[in-house]
């Protein structure tokens, strides 16, 4: 083409809209309804990819499902448009918005001041098969001209008084005949031209014939499509193209004589080629392609979306459309232009141009100043202002707008620009803005930008248009067309502002999509502003909700989430998260619904109490909603209440049963009981001794500890066993984190159930069962309330009917919300919420939730410690075995307190519920002492369980009075009693008749008790172990715990020595001692106890018995009232009998003889004994270690002089009084005598303090310090034993004794010499031969004993050897010699003893402790 200058001037991608005429201008509603539908019809495609941006922190997930940019859309720039396309921030598009900017463009009424939009062209159309062709062409172009020339007619708007028209002769192949169309072709050559007419052949298949062939839709391209299925769609052609925007598009019109029957009405739906109602025919397509005029396809009148279009063309006639509009372009329309364009060129320099030019230079020279452009505000409002058709000013407008349509992008630059000075001069403000819009555009699109893009002209443009002119229309085209400039050119922060400043209350899509386009220009900045994004993005979803369209509010804002998500804006999220649930529930996206409810009831929500349970309602209604539509579909997961699922508690077993009256069940274990690791060690530790000693002293290597509660705490790394018919208690930890209380009905346990076989076995492997319904019995919590943020524990409870391999795997229940929050009658609510049924307010859901466990952390092997990896926690799968027996233990008469040593008798009721016969029961405890079934003699003590307060728990036998003070004697064997086996003293076997206990069945026995000797609280574990009489392949013994808790107030203190007694009374066995007994009464008197009764003393031993008391008193009754002391000494002789049996000798203080040889006493007594020797045993182990092996053998035997082996049981009574009643306490104490002259105590703790600080300040400092001990340091070296024996040791290896008269008469007058025979008597305590050297040359040297004792002479030999055998006594006949009266000792003989065998090498001097006295008196 050439321009008015005669240059030539290229023109590329060309683009013709052909349009129907339509006589009315488009109604505003019609327009609006319009883009609605354009932006709801187009939606982001389902399930694209979804690529990751970057900005900032933030990773935005954006496909078309989410955000995009809008591309901008000019299209001349494809290099630029690629690089766009490949670019990170342009991965996706936003189709509404092109799709609402082109409908918005293509329908915006044609308006006077510009000539875009006016139609340049007019198609005259005929069939061929007309009777008159050349008679209806010239109807037409009647018809055209006075539509265009005529007042009648306001529209459509025509660009040039003598507009082009183009005769079309369209001749239908398959129908008509083909010599007649050419004819009348002919004819119209003649008459219009060859440029102006064209004969058209199409449809050259039938109708009817079969889709044999498959022949492309030729129209599908330049169809609008309702959803863009394919973004890539607008990548192929350059870009979309929309009608007065770029150069490139040409209106013009056809007028079809089908179409205007319809009375050229308003209708968008008269369109064959729409599809569904889409009425928008021009899309992106290639330049060498042209949209068809639609009249040519008039025989399809189906309009839905499904009818392929141009069935009836063949490829040929495809190419005759395209020649067809070839022709029209180059013959027709591009001379019209051309011609047009010069004819407006030459008017303008003929007419205006020298007077214009003259009154510009003159207004310039006396004004001084450019063109009032910046004081647009100040100018009155002109916008009614309008010139003639034929104003010059309009011409210049005109030549522009072809200039521009034409792509003459330079020269419609500069004729905008002289335009514009014009209309500003004239004050026609709405002339003056269009100049400055278009002048704008054409200064950015021209080629090479010679000149930068004038943004100041657009915002004049704007700011007219919207605050002079008040047409939001126009403004709002100038904003769109600005706004893709500047984003064009990246200047996205004033393209933001330009699109923000155009949102306005009149228009809610309008509103919405510029917001939207605002945000994405945020996000697309250099450094993207992701909260401006995202604030923007709710601003656009608000509007979209207002404006109707549900689809794109929700989109806006999931977007505008994947910002404020987990940034701590949790008032934000809720609001967001409260929209996308309502806009999804309303789409009928009910899964999405939910879980935006979800989201606002699971983060801990800042909200107050009433809008949370807002919130929550909501959330059950949509949830009841997407339960409806599938009734039989799985469970759902519900978020609420949360559940701590590692808090979880298992429980095997019946819950236990509470005390009866003086029956108080075992303690076991329960629920209820917290959890403790200290003492589960200890409850192990007494399951491990028990089962060694069951299995001959070998722990079974697959022995798994009894676990009857599992937690966090427990191992839970093997499966755990429980039994059929016994139930599981599943303890589960429900947290509510709302302010509202939920209330959650028919709560129960899910679980899956595999039914084996562990009895019968089958080559090895578990026979598996067919499953039956009534497997598992599954216990239903019809309501179960939880206050605003409370933790509430469920016990839920299975029971299983049948073996197999059982997995709790969660639970099911029906949450809801309880009208409790509701005043009643001024109530308080929570009060009668507690009592009775919860008001539920008929909304609850069904669902459940998973318990899912982790367990513990391994560290063991390098590789977990390297990686982070966790064991099993296997908690909630028990395995189910088969039946075992179940024992009840119920304590009689158990007292929780005693006095120190004190016996009390209780029973135990051993009671077996189960289906099964018990036997082995044993019972295992950490203290022995405390307890006694009675040993293998308790068969004659009588059972009197309704025993009364003053029969005696001892046996007993009458005394007469002769026997005063003597021992009574009787032997026993520690065997009796359970000790000395071998076996641990601390599993002790309970005597059961036939030991088996069969089901149903119930065996109470006698149980003494005996308080520990310590005061305090002291918790005594008992476990009781037995099996079944089938042997189980599973599970072979069960236990069952018991804490007793026995609190002890103080008795009596016992202090015992013995040392070997001087005199000789039978002579042939000179071995005797004395035992000296201190009782003191430390009781405090809040025990109400008023004093105390010594009864009886007992001893017992392999080698020595008390043989009777020496300091007794008449009335034989021992009193101790509070803190009183009482010191009682007794003879001890050597046993007759010493075999391997204890001989136990009673002294009877009162009228009944205790037998302490039977039970209870001497129960207590071995048991006490064995746990001394433990301890002692202990105790020299650790201290002697391998010294034990240098032991000489001499040395050992002179030790054993000086150790006896004497126990003292001191047995008392105490009355009591309480509650105006008198009782009658019994109790006994032990004192073990190991060693000649040591003391030794009736409980050895802490003595040694006790002894140096008197008792009142040993209360004093265990008051102040219970955490204090004695340090002991022990230095290796020095823990062996000194090869030499001590001189205590050697003084015990002789016992010496004088016999001699105690008073001496002689008459000194007669004979001044006094002889007195004395006999010295040497007895020899060792077992071995002793040599003995015995000196009387010693002389008392002291003075002070010389003071007191005279000095006399022995007389005869003054030294004896003498060699005594093994427990030899030998007498010695002495004489002394005194000179005078006096009181004299007689004891200076010195004794040196040394072992027959040994040289010289322990030889020491025996010393008597004892002075032997004489007097002598003269006559």
């Amino acid at each position: 083409m050439r321009d008015p200058n005669n240059q030539l001037h290229v023109i590329k991608n060309l683009k013709i809209a052909v349009n129907n005429i339509i006589t009315h201008p488009p109604q505003p509603g019609a327009i609006r309804k319009l883009l609605n539908d354009v932006v709801s019809v187009s939606q982001p495609a389902e399930g694209l990819v979804a690529n990751v941006i970057t900005a900032g922190d933030y990773d935005l997930n954006i496909s078309d499902r989410s955000v995009k940019a809008s591309v901008p859309w000019y299209n001349n720039w494809k290099d630029t448009l690629m690089e766009l396309n490949t670019s990170t921030f342009y991965s996706a598009t936003t189709p509404w918005f092109e799709s609402y900017r082109e409908s918005f463009l293509q329908s915006m009424p044609a308006s006077d001041h510009e000539f875009l939009n006016h139609y340049v062209a007019c198609m005259l159309v005929v069939s061929s098969g007309e009777t008159e062709p050349v008679e209806q062409f010239l109807k037409l172009s009647q018809e055209q001209h006075r539509i265009q020339h005529s007042s009648e007619y306001a529209y459509p708007k025509w660009f040039t008084p003598n507009t082009l028209k183009y005769y079309v002769l369209l001749h239908d192949v398959s129908a008509g005949e083909e010599q007649r169309a050419d004819s009348v072709y002919e004819e119209m050559k003649q008459r219009y031209g060859t440029q102006g007419c064209y004969l058209l052949k199409i449809n050259s298949r039938g109708s009817n014939r079969g889709a044999d062939e498959q022949i492309p839709d030729p129209w599908s391209q330049y169809l609008q499509k309702n959803s863009i299925q394919n973004p890539e769609s607008y990548e192929d052609g350059p870009c979309t193209v929309i009608a007065n925007k770029n150069a490139d598009h040409l209106i013009s019109d056809g007028l079809d004589n089908d179409i205007r029957v319809d009375g050229l009405s308003n209708n968008f739906k008269a369109h064959p080629l729409q599809l569904d109602h889409l009425s928008d025919t021009s899309s992106s397509f290639d330049g060498t392609d042209y949209i068809k005029n639609t009249a040519s396809l008039h025989e399809l009148k189906k309009t839905s979306s499904g009818t392929p279009h141009g069935t009836c063309l063949t490829l040929t006639d495809h190419d005759r459309i395209r020649q067809f509009i070839q022709e029209f372009t180059f013959r027709g329309l591009l001379p019209h232009i051309e011609k047009t364009i010069r004819q407006l060129n030459d008017q303008l320099i003929s007419r205006k141009g020298l007077s214009r030019s003259l009154f510009s230079a003159t207004k310039k020279w006396f004004s001084g100043s450019k063109v009032p452009e910046k004081s647009i505000n100040e100018l009155k409002n002109t916008s009614g202002l309008l010139y003639p058709p034929e104003a010059p000013e309009l011409q210049i407008r005109k030549m522009a707008d072809l200039c521009f349509l034409v792509q003459h992008y330079e020269l419609a630059y500069s004729c905008y620009h002289t335009a514009k000075k014009d209309f500003l001069n004239d004050q026609a403000m709405l002339y003056a803005a269009g100049a400055l819009e278009m002048a704008a555009v054409s200064a950015f699109l021209q080629p090479g930008a010679p000149r930068p893009y004038p943004a100041h002209y657009m915002d004049t443009a704007i700011q007219t248009y919207r605050d002079i002119c008040k047409n939001m229309i126009l403004a709002e085209r100038c904003v769109l067309l600005s706004a893709e400039i500047l984003k064009s050119q990246s200047k996205y922060s004033d393209a933001a502002a330009l699109l923000i400043r155009l949102t306005s209350e009149d228009s809610d899509l309008r509103s919405a999509l510029l917001l939207e386009q605002a945000a994405h220009c945020f996000i697309n900045m250099k450094g993207p502003m992701v909260r401006k994004f995202a604030f923007h993005m709710i601003l656009a979803g608000h509007r979209f909700s207002k404006a109707g369209q549900k689809k794109h509010a929700l989109r806006c804002y999931c977007q505008a989430m994947q910002v404020y998500k987990g940034k701590g804006w949790s008032l934000a999220e809720d609001h967001i998260n409260f929209t996308i649930g309502r806009q999804s529930f309303t789409l009928r996206q009910l899964d999405n619904a939910v879980s935006a409810f979800r989201h606002i009831l699971i983060n801990d929500s800042k909200q107050p109490a009433a809008q949370q349970g807002a919130f929550l309602r909501e959330y059950l209604y949509v949830y009841k909603n997407v339960t409806q539509l599938s009734p039989d579909g799985p469970l759902p997961q519900l978020p609420l209440p949360y559940i701590n699922s590692s808090a979880t508690r298992v429980f095997f077993g019946h819950d236990r049963r509470p005390a009866e009256g003086e029956k108080q069940a075992a303690t076991h274990i329960s629920l209820d009981q917290e959890y403790d690791s200290e003492s589960s060690q200890q409850w192990k530790e007494l399951e491990e001794q028990v089962v060694t000693m069951v299995n001959k002293g070998i722990l079974p290597t697959n022995f798994q500890p009894t676990q009857y509660c599992l937690n966090s705490y427990s191992d839970n790394s093997k499966f755990p066993l429980a039994v059929v018919e016994e139930p599981v208690t599943v303890e589960v930890a429900f947290r509510n984190p709302l302010k509202v209380p939920l209330l959650l009905t028919d709560l129960s346990l899910l679980w899956k159930f595999q039914p084996k076989d562990f009895s019968a076995k089958h080559n090895g492997e578990t026979k598996e069962l067919a499953c039956g319904n009534d497997m598992i019995g599954a216990e239903v919590i019809a309501e179960f309330l939880i206050n605003s943020e409370e933790t509430k524990m469920a016990r839920l409870k299975l029971f299983p009917h049948q073996t197999g391999e059982l997995h709790i795997l969660g639970v099911v229940y029906n949450l809801g919300t309880s009208q409790g929050t509701m005043m009643l009658d001024g109530i308080d609510p929570s009060i009668g919420l507690q009592a009775g049924k919860f008001v539920c307010n008929g909304m609850s859901v069904r669902g459940r939730q998973d318990l899912e466990i982790q367990g513990p952390r391994l560290n063991n092997t390098k590789e977990e410690k390297t990686s982070i990896t966790y064991g099993p926690d296997r908690r909630l799968d028990p395995i189910i075995t088969e039946e075992m027996p179940l024992l009840e233990v119920f304590f009689i008469n158990f007292p929780t307190g005693l006095l120190c040593g004190e016996i009390r008798k209780a029973y135990v009721e051993f009671v077996n519920v189960s289906k099964c016969p018990l036997t082995a029961l044993k019972v295992v405890s950490k203290h022995p002492e405390f307890f006694t079934f009675g040993g293998n003699t308790a068969l004659l003590t009588p059972l009197s369980p309704s025993a009364s307060e003053n029969c005696s728990a001892y046996k007993t036998v009458v005394t007469d009075s002769t026997s005063a003070c003597t021992a009574l004697i009787s032997s026993a064997s520690s065997i009796d009693f359970g000790v000395g086996t071998g076996n641990q003293a601390e599993v002790i076997h309970v005597p059961l008749p036939d030991s088996v206990l069969l089901p149903g069945a119930s065996v109470q026995l006698p149980m003494w008790l005996h308080g520990p000797d310590e005061e305090g609280v002291h918790e005594i574990n008992f476990l009781f172990y037995y099996e079944s009489i089938k042997k189980h392949s599973k599970m072979c013994h069960r236990v069952l715990r018991h804490t007793a808790v026995i609190c002890t107030s103080r008795s009596l203190n016992v202090q015992a020595t013995v040392c070997r007694s001087n005199s000789f009374e039978d002579e042939g066995k000179g071995d005797n001692m004395l035992v000296f007994v201190d009782v003191e009464n430390i009781n405090t008197s809040e025990a109400g106890v008023k004093e105390f009764h010594i009864v009886q003393v007992s001893s017992n031993s392999k080698h020595w018995m008390l043989q009777k008391a020496v300091n007794v008193s008449e009335n034989k009754d021992y009193k101790l009232a509070n803190r009183e002391r009482g010191k009682l000494c007794f003879k001890a002789v050597r046993c007759k009998n010493s075999g391997e049996n204890y001989t136990f000798a009673d002294i009877v203080f009162g009228d009944e003889q205790i037998i302490s040889s039977a039970s209870p006493c001497a129960d207590f007594f071995f048991r006490s004994l064995s746990c001394e020797l433990k301890r002692t045993h202990t105790q020299s182990n650790m201290s002697q270690g391998a010294a034990k092996l240098s032991f000489d053998k001499a040395v050992r035997l002179i030790q054993k002089c000086s150790e006896v082996d004497l126990n003292i049981v001191v047995l008392w009574k105490a009355y009591v009084v309480e509650d105006n009643k008198q009782l009658i306490l019994e109790g006994q104490h032990h004192v073990v005598l190991h060693t000649l002259g040591k003391e030794a105590f009736s409980f050895p703790q802490k003595q040694g303090f006790k002894k140096i600080l008197g008792n009142s300040d040993w209360e004093d400092l265990e008051q102040e310090s219970p955490e204090m001990f004695l340090l002991k340091f022990f230095r290796p070296e020095n823990t062996s034993v000194p090869t030499r024996p001590t001189p205590e040791q050697l003084s015990n290896l002789i016992k010496t004794t004088l016999h001699y008269p105690e008073s001496f008469n002689h008459s000194f007058n007669q004979k001044s010499l006094c002889l007195v025979p004395v006999t010295l008597l040497l007895s020899n305590c060792s077992q071995a031969d002793v040599d003995v050297i015995i000196d009387l040359r010693h002389k008392t040297t002291s003075p002070e004993a010389l003071e007191i004792h005279g000095s006399f002479t022995w007389l005869g030999q003054t030294q004896y050897k003498l060699q005594l055998k093994s427990q030899e006594v030998y007498s010695l006949q002495l004489k002394a010699c005194f000179v005078r009266t006096g009181v004299y000792n007689l004891g200076t003989p010195r004794v040196f003893a040394k072992l027959a065998d040994q040289v010289t090498l322990f030889e020491t001097s025996q010393q008597n402790s004892m002075p032997a006295l004489i007097i002598i008196n003269n006559i």
